[in-house]
């Protein structure tokens, strides 16, 4: 990077930042930070920039079978336009011996100027991936997204109309066109593998908009009372179905986290600054009935608070958006009749606007004569329970609670199955806002079980059981009044496991995903950056460990580094260590639940952790990118 240009550029981003209102620096809509920061790198250099994530694991008898590309184009001007569609053929060579892993992969190249743009993947309504693009420099991006989709196997068996949304703007101001690659990579196995607790489902229902229309096919949900809904209509012989719900953000809530509540708003006077507090809720309601929720990761967008954070590490989720469950086996008993019946989609508290759509996954019962039938015994689901208090002025802490519960029977000739669905959420934001500076200190808990107890006709009855509990910690220390101060650390935490009582051997995976950035500039307008990231994934597949302590921006020119450290404080936060994955039980990066009960407004003061500039004995000549893989 050419470290004048940049920094020049980026200081000028930063410091009229700092100058405008409060609100505005709060949340990072001013058009100078939204916009690239990175058109002056005139480096001939291509940057590859990518989401730290496990590579796919193939099955060990894996073959080979089909790179089919089932897409290349351009994305100019394509915003307000439809989404660009073709038709999908399976390849035929691959169809005999079936699907052991379909694996997604998306290649793009992006130079000139241009904003992070959200985008969409659908397979005739189906969405199979949501990403964020890269923001590009003058001399160009590129970036490779691999995700696996082998749970839409019973899709990509057959011929379908594949859709590509994403929404770009081409103007004299804008330069950025997306050149796009997309392939799908089969493999099948040389012997049939054994069925599993959560093999792919038989038939998959799109619960998203129809085409033709001049946008994604997901939902909009535009503010607190904006319900979007679909009608469906299962087949009679289903016997489970989960609702996989895809969510992300934008406009006025794409930093939910950071929105104050209503009475500082009022407090201060403020016209145009994003409010109704920091909690957010995905709902999801049958016929009416609210029946499962998401309580959402908090990705940052590629764009999000300085592009130059996120090059060549993107924020976690920014490349492959997670999606998230909803057990809707116990429901069955009340929309096996035939008859449409209807998913409806809403967010509390929100804001414009927020991007949902869903597919509703359908185990079919083949060996059934007629169809199954079925009875929802209990749905409990209390109301959200919100909590606000403002212990000091402009000082609020938000908290909130959730318990979601349902379980019903399916008659199939599996024999009679009763599936019991548990999800339970907390929240808890502490915020502290004074003057231009904010201090947001967030944790979301959210913990699912599913238990399925199978009678069969004839045999001994057996349970299988799927758990799941992820921990999304948020960390954000934002503004100065004589200089600009950006910390931000964010994590994704979850452990999963999948087994029946039929077989001793139990599906399991504990992932630690840290990641944290800083930015700083002095008031001679000076700065340095950086960016780091710690990931240990381990369970019953294997184990990948990477580990990132990186400056991924020069120093500006004349910088000051001991005034900087002043500002920082001398202290700077570890972030991990290099090992081989083996020997490492848990990752030694620190969650921010640590920092609970810290003094807010000492940390508006006093920051404890910050640049990395040799503080733990590293040094710009050390080997300090670490990665290995390996299985048991």
């Amino acid at each position: 990077m050419d470290s004048s240009a940049a920094a020049a550029f980026f200081v000028l981003c930063l410091l009229t930042s700092s100058l405008s209102s409060s609100h505005a620096n709060l949340h990072r809509t001013n058009p100078l930070f939204s916009s690239s920061q990175l058109e002056n790198n005139t480096s001939p250099a291509i940057t590859t920039t990518f989401q730290v994530t496990k590579p796919i694991k193939l099955p060990a008898k894996a073959i080979p079978c089909a790179s089919l590309q089932v897409l290349k184009h351009d994305f100019g001007f394509t915003f307000t336009k439809p989404p660009v569609s073709v038709n999908y053929t399976p390849p035929s060579n691959c169809l005999s011996k079936g699907f052991s892993k379909i694996v997604l992969e998306w290649k793009s190249t992006v130079k000139g100027i241009q904003f992070d743009r959200i985008f969409g993947v659908w397979l005739s309504g189906v969405e199979i991936f949501r990403s964020c693009t890269a923001e590009p420099t003058a001399s160009g991006i590129i970036w490779t997204v691999q995700k696996d989709i082998t749970r839409y196997t019973s899709l990509l068996m057959k011929p379908q109309t594949l859709a590509v949304y994403l929404g770009n703007l081409v103007n004299s101001n804008y330069t950025g066109v997306y050149h796009v690659n997309l392939t799908f990579h089969f493999y099948h196995l040389d012997q049939e593998s054994p069925p599993t607790v959560d093999n792919p489902a038989d038939l998959i229902i799109p619960i998203s908009r129809n085409l033709p229309l001049n946008d994604g096919l997901w939902f909009v949900v535009g503010s607190s009372t904006d319900i979007q809904s679909k009608k469906f209509t299962i087949p009679q012989n289903s016997y489970r179905a989960v609702l996989e719900v895809y969510v992300s953000f934008h406009s006025s809530d794409e930093f939910w986290y950071q929105n104050p509540p209503n009475e500082y708003i009022k407090e201060h006077n403020f016209t145009d600054t994003p409010g109704n507090g920091p909690f957010r809720e995905v709902f999801v309601r049958l016929d009416g009935d609210e029946v499962g929720a998401v309580w959402p990761f908090t990705v940052v967008f590629t764009g999000g608070f300085s592009p130059l954070l996120w090059i060549p590490i993107t924020a976690v989720g920014s490349f492959d958006l997670p999606s998230y469950d909803i057990e809707i086996t116990p429901f069955l008993g009340k929309i096996l009749d035939g008859k449409q019946h209807e998913f409806g989609f809403g967010v509390t508290n929100a804001l414009n606007d927020w991007y949902i759509d869903a597919n509703l996954h359908i185990w079919l019962d083949n060996a059934s004569v007629g169809t199954t039938s079925g009875e929802l015994i209990r749905n409990e689901n209390s109301p959200t329970k919100i909590s606000l208090v403002s212990e000091k002025k402009d000082s609020y802490i938000t908290s909130a609670r959730r318990l979601i519960s349902s379980s019903g029977w399916v008659k199939s000739s599996h024999g009679n199955i009763t599936t019991n669905s548990f999800q339970e959420f907390s929240f808890t934001n502490i915020m502290t806002l004074r003057g231009s500076s904010q201090v947001v200190n967030q944790t979301i808990d959210a913990s699912s079980r599913v238990d399925t107890i199978v009678v069969p006709p004839s045999s001994s009855s057996y349970i299988n059981t799927i758990e799941r509990y992820q921990n999304f910690p948020f960390y954000l220390h934002d503004g100065y009044d004589n200089y600009t101060l950006l910390y931000i650390s964010l994590g994704f935490n979850e452990k999963r496991s999948v087994g029946s009582s039929l077989s001793p051997r139990v599906s399991s995976m504990v992932l630690n995903n840290s990641q944290q950035g800083q930015l700083a500039v002095n008031a001679n307008g000076n700065w340095v950056g950086s960016t780091q990231q710690v990931y240990l994934l381990d369970g019953s597949e294997g184990c990948y460990f990477w580990n990132n302590l990186e400056d991924l921006a020069v120093e500006g020119d004349n910088v000051n580094l001991d005034d900087l450290q002043d500002i920082l404080g001398e202290e700077s936060r570890p972030v991990g260590s290099r090992g081989a994955c083996s020997s490492r039980s848990k990752s030694t990066y620190p969650t921010d639940s640590e920092y609970d009960g810290y003094d807010t407004d000492q940390l508006m003061l006093d920051t404890d952790y910050g640049l990395l500039d040799g503080a733990n004995g590293v040094t710009e000549d050390d080997d300090i990118n670490s990665g290995s893989y390996d299985f048991e």
